[in-house]
């Protein structure tokens, strides 16, 4: 099979005004960024949020491998799938960042025949969405260590800033740094140091936000230092959100790109969801729901963490219920959860038993939300008759619909069976609930989190997580939680696979995203600031004479 840059450089793509007519939005409505490539204009989203909403189908995964269980590709084959069996349907979907694109996952375009295009754009600079929200999180950091040059008239304390510099790049050796060096007309010496700019609140909050004048005021929100006297200091305290919002006034507007066969896709920002709220902005999924039958969108790896921070977090911000959840597992990544060492490969049916557990907790955990799920494997050649087999019946024993899936291979033909389940769930009785009352501590929701969808016993708060908590006490009342945590387990601990049981969560660290409206708990050794892997993917990348490129996947 042809790799997946090579399928998608060979598409015959539409000009993008032909797919938008499909929606009914007019060229007047488009923003061109080439022939391929648009943002949808103020107006456009004004007058298309007042028509009547489509079902919102939320496809999520087990615990993954290293390499991704090809969530968004299930995603772009159900969107495609859709149309086959004669629906609408809008797909929205999270940009990709450049530091795993350049790391060791990859893009976030799809895969295969289930891909949206242009692949090489919209996997590296796109609409330049990232690269504002970086200038706007930068700009804030510039100002305030500007502050603190030209007299700290606010009497910040250098010892006590909480916003970090940020960067679309995993470069572990900026994660800890030191500013300001080379005497008094550089600046004031303090620590610093960087996160990648999906990890940033300025990412939450651009996903987050209603419109213009909603991303200003959670700017204006955004706490970025303490005085000496302990009184908290805001973006606001130094004028920033006005300049930020001005940045960012193209970079709230949706993307809108195509699949392969020609689906409309919504592409708009992208929060990781192992240290982020891993969910695209809720002004492409209202915009994706105006405009279908069906919109299907995606929360970032295992629905231990995109999941539950899309149903906990953003359909609770933004009113927003799932009809229905797809859960898509591979039979590689339940045979990595069964393996007795991690480290060796086992791909033995005994391996498969062992490791379904996993699928079995993501089930338990997702009907615990009230919304019908459907599982889907995203299948590979490899596959066997009887492995398939022995995962529906599995499914069916724990009252989840199942489906095969070959979007990958495929495209939407590949999907159509797993969209005619996806339909018929989403007709289903749906008693839709959160996790946990907003009215509870910030201790009971972290608690609420770990017992019910991880399975914790406990949870351990370290003395600075302890004294954090208490400093954002007031102003986290009534706010969500946003859990930092590895993706590969259930668990803390990466290396406790399949359905761990009798463990403790610990919670090193609490911050507040004040302007995005949740507290971020970090919880064992999640890095904020991702590092390059041994062979990193970018060694593979490369652009031609005749300006094409290759390598990216």
């Amino acid at each position: 099979m042809k790799t997946d840059i090579e399928i998608a450089q060979e598409a015959i793509m539409r000009p993008i005004e032909s797919i938008a007519g499909d929606l009914g939005i007019s060229s007047d409505d488009l923003e061109l960024y080439g022939k391929y490539k648009a943002k949808i204009t103020e107006r456009a989203i004004a007058d298309y949020s007042k028509k009547a909403s489509g079902k919102l189908i939320l496809v999520t995964a087990i615990n993954p491998t290293p390499a991704g269980e090809g969530k968004t590709t299930t995603t772009i084959g159900l969107g495609q799938a859709m149309a086959k069996i004669g629906k609408k349907a809008v797909i929205a979907l999270r940009e990709p960042s450049l530091g795993p694109v350049f790391g060791i996952k990859g893009g976030a375009a799809g895969g295969g025949y289930s891909q949206v295009v242009p692949m090489e754009d919209i996997n590296l600079h796109f609409t330049g969405d990232m690269h504002a929200i970086t200038s706007a999180n930068n700009l804030l950091c510039a100002l305030l260590d500007n502050h603190l040059q030209q007299g700290n008239a606010l009497s910040i304390d250098p010892r006590r800033v909480v916003i970090k510099r940020c960067l679309d790049m995993n470069d572990r050796a900026l994660r800890n740094t030191v500013i300001g060096m080379g005497g008094k007309i550089n600046g004031v010496p303090r620590e610093d140091g960087f996160i990648i700019t999906v990890a940033s609140e300025v990412m939450a909050i651009l996903c987050l936000a209603l419109d213009a004048e909603d991303l200003k005021n959670r700017l204006s929100k955004i706490l970025v230092a303490y005085k000496y006297s302990g009184e908290p200091v805001f973006a606001s305290d130094l004028n920033a959100q006005g300049a930020m919002a001005a940045l960012l006034k193209d970079a709230i507007k949706p993307n809108l790109v195509q699949t392969l066969e020609g689906t409309p896709a919504l592409m708009h920002g992208g929060p990781f969801a192992n240290i982020a709220h891993g969910c695209n902005s809720v002004r492409a999924t209202k915009l994706a729901l105006s405009l279908s039958d069906y919109c299907i969108t995606e929360a970032g790896f295992g629905s231990d963490l995109g999941a539950e921070k899309f149903l906990d977090i953003k359909c609770r911000m933004a009113g927003l219920t799932p009809a229905a959840i797809v859960l898509v597992a591979t039979v590689r990544a339940l045979k990595y959860n069964g393996r007795v060492n991690p480290k060796v490969a086992d791909d033995s049916m005994h391996a498969l038993e062992r490791g379904i557990v996993n699928l079995g907790a993501h089930i338990e955990n997702l009907k615990k939300f009230g919304v019908p799920v459907v599982v889907t494997i995203n299948s590979f050649l490899t596959d066997t008759a009887e492995e398939t087999e022995f995962i529906c019946r599995y499914c069916g024993a724990k009252g989840a619909s199942f489906a095969v899936s070959s979007v990958f291979a495929k495209g939407g033909e590949g999907g159509i069976e797993l969209a005619q389940k996806v339909c018929e769930a989403a007709e289903k009785e749906n008693n839709f609930t959160f996790m946990y009352d907003l009215s509870l501590s910030l201790e009971d929701k972290v608690r609420a989190i770990a017992s019910k969808i991880y399975g914790a016993n406990d949870v351990i708060f370290t003395d600075g997580a302890k004294k954090e908590m208490a400093e954002i006490a007031s102003l986290a009342a009534d706010m969500p939680v946003c859990i930092a945590k590895t993706q590969y387990s259930l668990s803390d601990n990466p290396a406790l696979l399949g359905h761990p049981s009798g463990f403790a969560i610990t919670v090193r660290s609490v911050r507040i995203s004040n302007g995005a409206g949740f507290a971020v708990v970090m919880t064992g050794d999640v890095m904020t600031m991702p590092g390059l892997p041994k062979k990193p993917a970018a060694e593979n990348i490369d652009l031609d004479a005749n300006g094409i490129i290759s390598g990216l996947f």
